[in-house]
């Protein structure tokens, strides 16, 4: 079961993804840019941080990192900083700047 679901998120996103941009038929969420307005992107870049990651102790990351993340994407992650990579990346570096 992943970490976190679409009925978990906490901000409103669209559901309704771009022609020959949908990850049910493509299989996986399109190129390396995130775009933080299609629900099943953030979701599906969520799920993946949250398995690609640990937390200080080396821990899995949980729902309430997932939501963090949500959360830091939503409000303070630079409008400049787009591939997931980078993303990725970000969430590291500022995690501790916010709670």
């Amino acid at each position: 079961m992943p970490v976190i679901t679409r009925s978990d998120l906490q901000y409103e996103y669209s559901w309704t993804p771009v022609n020959g941009d949908n990850p049910k038929l493509t299989g996986k969420p399109d190129d390396v840019l995130l775009n933080r307005k299609e629900g099943y992107e953030v979701l599906a870049f969520l799920v993946h941080f949250c398995r690609s990651w640990n937390d200080a102790d080396g821990k899995p990351l949980t729902r309430a990192h997932a939501l963090k993340a949500e959360r830091l994407i939503h409000l303070h992650l630079p409008s400049d900083v787009r591939s997931r990579m980078d993303v990725s990346e970000w969430l590291a570096d500022n995690w501790e700047s916010y709670t």
